[in-house]
């Protein structure tokens, strides 16, 4: 965060001069101190946030990733026209208890052509899927996994 602090001073002076540097650390540590005495703020939370902003990153372009592949998958089925679909309603439990990442699986399903979310409750995920082989492995998928560690490094906060 101090570095943040740092940076918006920088920014709102618009250039970067000995001096304006020298202030804007000041400034910059105070605010900061100030933020960590009455605000509850610390150093580890910090960490904790750059942690789960990297696997937040890598949740993107793993979501973007998963869509290509659905939208070859879905196209397979489109243009193969002795491929037989059939259609089916998976239901799996939430496996998140942040209710946050349970939203964000679901709209990460919906988000991948050839399924929907089709209702989420406190405790589980209705999925409609375009074929029985894309339900397959989705309580233990690639986005279940990434949400996992990221719910640990918020719990660890």
């Amino acid at each position: 965060m101090f570095f943040v602090f740092l940076l918006f001073w920088i920014v709102l002076n618009g250039k970067i001069t000995g001096e304006i540097l020298g202030f804007g650390v000041v400034i910059a540590l105070a605010i900061f101190l100030f933020s960590c005495k009455f605000l509850g703020y610390s150093i580890k939370k910090d960490i904790v946030a750059c942690k789960v902003f990297g696997l937040a990153v890598c949740y993107v372009l793993l979501l973007i990733w998963e869509i290509v592949k659905a939208n070859i998958g879905v196209m397979h089925f489109i243009y193969n026209e002795k491929e037989v679909v059939e259609p089916c309603v998976v239901e799996m439990a939430a496996p998140f208890e942040i209710p946050c990442l349970n939203v964000i699986l679901a709209n990460s399903i919906t988000m991948t052509p050839g399924t929907i979310t089709v209702e989420l409750l406190a405790d589980r995920l209705t999925i409609h899927c375009l074929d029985t082989t894309m339900s397959e492995g989705l309580e233990e998928s690639s986005f279940v996994r990434l949400l996992r560690k990221i719910e640990q490094g918020v719990k660890s906060c």
